[in-house]
């Protein structure tokens, strides 16, 4: 692991495994009882607010499909269940709805393998987009405020599966004639919400007109059904079965969109982290670095020390 220790900019105080260093796999998580041990089933959450058509309407496009029931709910937040997939519709913010994957565990005794949550993309450009990104402000310092969500210094672990699901988007988008109206595209490391699972967003934009669109919901929805494997296909960018055969980027400096990193995470074979763009790095001051080794059942662990 690589790990950043005090006194550092609370940026830097990232922590995050990069590359092999990163990489701890788990396949279940144990729990004993009267003295025995047995699995917690592993579950996959994907979030949508009922606030943001970007958000629904992906979600609304997927629970359409096949195989869904009514799930628990957790602090009146509804689920709905398909296989490992556990689907949570709320009504807050997407950015701030905190924890939400401790808050599921401590509710049902299932273990959170990875969050995945959909949301709305805006830009300046106002150009139709698809976008996936980790999430994370790790370029704040303390005392600064987050402008939507998270805590300065911060950073969840990112998914595995950005750098396969990118691919995957593209080609859904190009199967259904988005492209070229629509941009595939990575986005760099930023806002919240707090949250301690290998997370990803998946967003639609970049303006009311396009959050709305029936077909961008429908590809994002196809992306899920397929990249979770709930049609019964192989699921794509499950870490599991890779074995530290591939590469993995971590990006570091370029603009928002990452366009050199994007180039070379289309390629097969190739996984991401974190993206760090070079508005987030404060050149300059010290990187007192160390190595060690901790594990966790996650694939990218941060360890941070104050």
């Amino acid at each position: 692991m690589l790990r950043l220790k005090s006194p550092v900019p609370a940026w830097a105080r990232l922590g995050y495994t990069i590359g092999k260093l990163a990489i701890t796999t788990s396949l279940s998580a144990c729990r004993h009882k009267g003295g025995g041990a047995y699995i917690r089933e592993m579950v996959t959450l994907v979030v949508a607010t009922t606030t943001d058509p970007a958000s629904i309407g992906p979600a609304s496009a997927l629970l359409a499909m096949p195989g869904w029931h009514p799930g628990p709910s957790v602090q009146d937040i509804p689920s709905f269940v398909n296989k490992e997939v556990r689907l949570l519709k709320h009504n807050n913010s997407i950015v701030r709805e905190d924890h939400l994957d401790k808050r599921w565990e401590e509710a049902t005794g299932e273990s959170v393998d990875e969050v995945i949550f959909l949301s709305r993309h805006t830009a300046v450009s106002n150009r139709p987009a698809l976008t996936v990104h980790p999430i994370g402000v790790p370029h704040l310092r303390e005392g600064e405020v987050p402008p939507a969500g998270g805590k300065p210094g911060w950073a969840a672990p990112p998914n595995p599966r950005i750098g396969p699901w990118l691919r995957l988007l593209k080609n859904i988008a190009e199967s259904h004639n988005l492209i070229p109206e629509f941009e595939v595209t990575l986005e760099a490391t930023h806002h919240g919400p707090l949250i301690e699972s290998p997370t990803m967003f998946v967003e639609i934009g970049s303006t009311e007109e396009y959050w709305k669109r029936q077909d961008a919901a429908q590809a994002i929805a196809l992306l899920l059904w397929e990249g979770l494997g709930l049609g019964g296909g192989v699921a794509v960018g499950d870490w599991s079965r890779n074995n530290g055969r591939n590469k993995i980027l971590l990006g570091i400096g370029g603009g928002h969109y990452a366009p050199r990193h994007m180039d070379i995470i289309l390629n097969d074979g190739v996984w991401v982290g974190h993206l760090l763009s070079g508005y987030s790095l404060p050149y300059g001051g010290s990187w007192p670095i160390k190595r060690t080794c901790k594990c966790r059942r996650c694939w990218w662990n941060m360890e941070r020390s104050h």
